[in-house]
C-alpha cells in the first residue's frame, strides 16, 4: 500500500503507517551493533595485549580502531537514529511516510555503505580524519543517501496532519541540515584513484575543519538526533507529558547555535591561532547550560516515573542514559579548559569521556529504545523482563568499569608526562614507562567492554524470543484524523506560531549553525599567506609521499601525534614547539588524538636507517615492552612507483610547488630514493636483500623527513 491512506465513508481518513521501515532499521541495528561491540573489545585486547594483532594485515589496532568507531556511530548509532525518526515521525505528525520507495532506498543504500566501509577499512582505505575516514566513492554515496532521508523526511512534513512541529522534530531537522553541511565541507577531496584522494585542506587549515566536522558529527551525529528521540520516547515511556515546552526551546536553540562553535578546544595548545582556540574554549563553556537543561527536562519527565524504577527496566535503562547525558555535557566542557585539556588531551581520559557517552548515553537510550518499541511493533510483550533486568546491571557495571578504568589511566599518563623534578629535566622520559604504568587498566577496560557486550546479548536472545512468540497475523499500526486540508497555516504566537512555519524554522536553523562555521574556517583558509618570511617548508619527495600513505594506510595516526603542543614538558620531550608552517603541505593532517605511541613531529633523523626497519619488523626488538604490533608484510610489499605521477599531480594542483620535473619523473625520482636507503640498509645486513622497493623504505624515507622539512632560525635550533 503505497499512499498508506484509507478514506472512510469522507468523515475520517486512516492513516496506516509504515512499520515494516522501522523493524527493518531495528533488525539492522541490533545486528551491527553486535559487530561493533565485537570489534571493539578485540581493539581493547590488542592494547592489553599485542599479540591479539596476530600479525594480520587487516587485522592490526590500526585497522580495528577506525572500523569500530564507524561501525558504532554510523551503523549502531546511524541504524537505531532511523528507526526511531521513522517510528516517532509518522506518530508526531499523524501520517505515513512520504514515499515508501525512499523508505527502502534510504535503508538498503545506508546498510552497503555500511558493508562498504567493512570492506575498505580493513584493507587500509582510510582518509585518516577522525569519524570521516571513509574515502571519496562512499562519502559520495553517503550524500546521496543522506539526501534520500531528507526529502523523505521533508516530504513527510509537508503532508503532515499537524499544525505544530513537536520538539523531538525540531531535533530532527537539525540533525538532518548540520550534518549534511558537516559531511560535504569536510569531504570535499580530489580523487587520485578508486579508493585514493586527498583533501582540498591542508595544515592547520585541515585540522580545525576536521575538527569542526569531528565535534560536531558527535553533537548532530551522536547528540540532537538522539535527543529527539528523548523527547518522543520518555514521556512515552513515562507515560506522562514532557515537563517544560520553555525549557524545551531553550536548550534546542542555544544548543544547536553554541554546538557548533565549540570544534577548537580539540586543538588546544597547538599550532592553531590563538583566537580560534580561546573561541572553541568559550563556547564549549557555554555548553554546560543547554546540556543541562535538556538532562533536567529528561529527569524531571521521569519524575512521575521513579516508582516504576524497580519493575520497569526500561524506565530504568531511559534514567541512567539520560543522566549519562549530563555527565558527559559536563565533562566535555570541563576538558575544553586549557589547563585540563594540557592535562587530559592525547590521554586515556579522553577515551574514557567517548565512551561514558557512547555506551551510556547513546548505548542505553538505545537499548530502552528497542525495549519499548518491539512489543509495540509486534503487539506482543517482552518475553523475559529478568532479562532485561540482567542486561541492564551487567551493562551498567561495564560501563562503569570502562570509564572508571580510562579514567584513572589517563589522568595517571597525563600527570607521569608533566612530571618535572628540581633539575628541570622530565622524570619519566622514557615514554613507554608511562604505557606500561597504565597497562593493566586496559585489562579492566576489556572487562568492562565484555561485561557491556554480554548485556547486549541477553537483548538479542529477549528480542529473538519475544518476536518469535509474537502473533502471527500481521500488525497494522495507524491513527484516525480528519480530512487533509490544505492550509495547514501558523497559529498561535511566539515559537507556537514558528513551528508551524517548517519551513522558515528549518532556514533559521540552517542560519544559526553557519554563522558559527563562517566565522571559525574562513579566516583560517588564508592563514598561510601570514607565515614568517624566514620560515620556509620543503614539500614531501616522491618517496615520502608514497611512504607517508603508506603510514596513513597501516592506522600509525591512531597512536601517535605529528603535534608537539606549546607545553613545557611536551617541548622537553620531543623538542621546539610544531609550528602552523611545518604541516602546511599535509594532506591529510596527521596531528593525532590519542598517544599510545611518542609523538613523532620530530623524529626524523633521530634514529638511523636500521633502527626503523627492525622496529617495524618487531617493535619488541628495540624496545622490549612494546606494545605496538609488528608490521613484517610491509617488508614484502612492493611500492607503487606508477601512481606517484598522479599523486603529485593532483598535490600541485591543491597548490604544493612540485615542479613539472618532479611530477613527469616522479617514480624514477622516488626508485632513485628508495635505491640509496635500500644500499645503506644492505650494507649491514646483506640478508635483507629483498627489501629493495618495498613500502617499509618508503616508510622510512617518510619518517625521517619528519621535522627536517622546514627552514628557520627558530625550528633549526630545535633540531641541534
Amino acid at each position: 500500500m503505497s499512499s498508506g491512506i484509507q478514506v472512510n465513508k469522507g468523515i475520517m481518513d486512516r492513516i496506516i503507517y509504515d512499520d515494516d521501515v522501522v523493524k527493518m532499521f531495528l533488525y539492522a541495528t541490533i545486528f551491527w551493533g553486535a559487530a561493533a561491540f565485537i570489534v571493539g573489545l578485540l581493539a581493547a585486547l590488542q592494547l592489553a595485549f599485542w599479540p591479539a594483532n596476530l600479525e594480520l594485515e587487516w587485522l592490526t589496532f590500526g585497522r580495528i580502531r577506525p572500523l569500530h568507531t564507524n561501525a558504532a556511530i554510523f551503523a549502531f548509532g546511524g541504524n537505531i537514529i532511523f528507526a526511531g525518526i521513522y517510528h516517532s515521525t509518522q506518530r508526531l505528525l499523524k501520517t505515513r511516510n512520504f514515499s515508501d520507495m525512499l523508505s527502502k532506498i534510504h535503508f538498503w543504500g545506508w546498510q552497503l555503505i555500511i558493508v562498504g566501509a567493512l570492506i575498505t577499512l580493513p584493507l587500509g582505505y582510510t582518509m585518516s580524519k577522525e569519524y570521516a575516514e571513509l574515502e571519496w566513492p562512499l562519502d559520495i554515496a553517503i550524500a546521496v543517501i543522506w539526501v534520500v532521508f531528507a526529502v523523505n523526511f521533508f516530504g513527510t512534513i509537508a503532508i503532515r496532519r499537524v499544525k505544530h512541529l513537536y520538539v523531538a522534530i525540531w531535533f530532527y531537522i537539525a540533525t538532518i541540515i548540520t550534518v549534511a553541511l558537516l559531511h560535504i565541507v569536510n569531504s570535499i577531496e580530489i580523487p587520485v584513484a578508486l579508493f585514493k584522494s586527498y583533501p582540498v585542506y591542508s595544515g592547520v587549515q585541515d585540522a580545525l575543519v576536521q575538527w569542526w566536522y569531528g565535534h560536531n558529527a558527535v553533537a548532530f551525529f551522536l547528540t540532537t538526533p538522539f535527543l529527539g528521540l528523548m523527547y518522543y520516547y520518555v514521556p512515552k515511556a513515562a507515560n506522562r507529558p514532557i515537563y517544560s515546552y520553555k525549557l524545551s526551546i531553550i536548550h534546542f536553540w542555544s544548543l544547536v547555535f553554541i554546538y557548533i562553535w565549540a570544534g577548537p578546544h580539540h586543538l588546544l595548545n597547538t599550532a592553531l591561532p590563538d583566537w580560534a582556540q580561546n573561541v572553541g574554549m568559550v563556547f564549549s563553556i557555554m555548553l554546560w547550560a543547554p546540556s543541562w537543561g535538556g538532562m533536567i527536562n529528561g529527569l524531571l519527565t521521569l519524575r512521575g516515573a521513579w516508582h516504576k524504577l524497580r519493575t520497569d527496566p526500561i524506565i530504568k535503562f531511559l534514567a541512567v542514559a539520560v543522566t549519562f547525558y549530563g555527565m558527559s555535557t559536563f565533562e566535555g566542557p570541563l576538558l575544553s579548559i586549557k589547563s585540563v585539556s594540557s592535562l587530559a588531551h592525547y590521554t586515556d581520559w579522553i577515551i574514557g569521556h567517548v565512551h561514558g557517552g557512547t555506551l551510556g548515553w547513546n548505548g542505553f537510550l538505545t537499548f530502552g529504545i528497542i525495549y519499548y518499541m518491539v512489543p509495540k511493533l509486534w503487539n506482543t510483550k517482552m518475553y523475559s523482563l529478568r532479562l532485561m533486568n540482567w542486561h541492564f546491571w551487567i551493562g551498567f557495571m561495564g560501563i562503569l568499569l570502562y570509564y572508571i578504568s580510562m579514567w584513572a589511566s589517563g589522568i595517571t599518563q597525563g600527570l607521569m608526562w608533566q612530571a618535572i623534578g628540581e633539575n628541570g629535566q622530565l622524570v619519566y622520559p622514557d615514554f613507554v614507562e608511562t604505557v606500561m604504568r597504565i597497562a593493566p587498566l586496559y585489562w579492566v577496560r576489556f572487562v568492562g567492554g565484555a561485561l557491556f557486550l554480554i548485556g547486549f546479548l541477553f537483548l538479542i536472545y529477549n528480542v529473538w524470543v519475544t518476536i518469535k512468540h509474537a502473533p502471527k497475523k500481521e500488525t497494522v499500526s495507524y491513527v484516525e484524523v480528519p480530512p487533509l486540508k490544505s492550509d495547514v497555516t501558523a497559529i498561535g504566537t511566539g515559537h507556537r506560531k514558528l513551528e508551524a512555519l517548517s519551513l522558515i524554522f528549518t532556514v533559521i536553523l540552517f542560519i544559526s549553525v553557519l554563522v558559527g562555521s563562517v566565522i571559525e574556517i574562513l579566516p583560517t583558509l588564508s592563514i598561510y599567506k601570514y607565515l614568517p618570511t624566514d620560515e620556509k617548508t620543503e614539500p614531501y619527495t616522491p618517496l615520502e609521499l608514497a611512504g607517508r600513505d603508506v603510514y596513513i594506510k597501516e592506522g600509525c595516526y591512531v597512536c601517535h601525534s605529528q603535534m608537539i603542543r606549546k607545553l613545557p614538558f611536551d617541548v622537553l620531550r620531543y623538542g621546539e614547539a610544531s609550528t602552523i608552517g611545518e604541516s602546511m603541505y599535509d594532506r591529510p593532517f596527521q596531528w593525532g588524538s590519542k598517544r599510545t605511541g611518542p609523538d613523532l613531529a620530530r623524529v626524523g633523523g633521530k634514529y638511523p636507517d636500521m633502527w626503523h626497519l627492525r622496529h617495524m619488523i618487531n617493535p619488541r626488538e628495540i624496545t622490549p615492552n612494546s606494545i605496538m604490533p609488528s608490521y613484517p608484510w610491509l617488508a614484502a610489499k612492493k611500492t607503487d612507483y606508477n601512481i606517484l605521477r598522479k599523486k603529485l599531480s593532483v598535490m600541485r594542483m591543491l597548490g604544493v610547488p612540485y615542479d613539472d620535473n618532479e611530477v613527469a619523473n616522479a617514480d624514477i625520482i622516488a626508485e632513485k630514493e628508495a635505491a640509496v636507503i635500500y644500499e645503506e640498509l644492505i650494507s649491514q645486513d646483506k640478508s635483507l636483500e629483498s627489501v629493495k622497493d618495498t613500502e617499509l623504505i618508503a616508510l622510512i624515507a617518510y619518517l625521517q623527513s619528519l621535522g627536517q622539512k622546514t627552514s628557520s632560525e627558530e625550528v633549526s635550533q630545535s633540531n641541534n
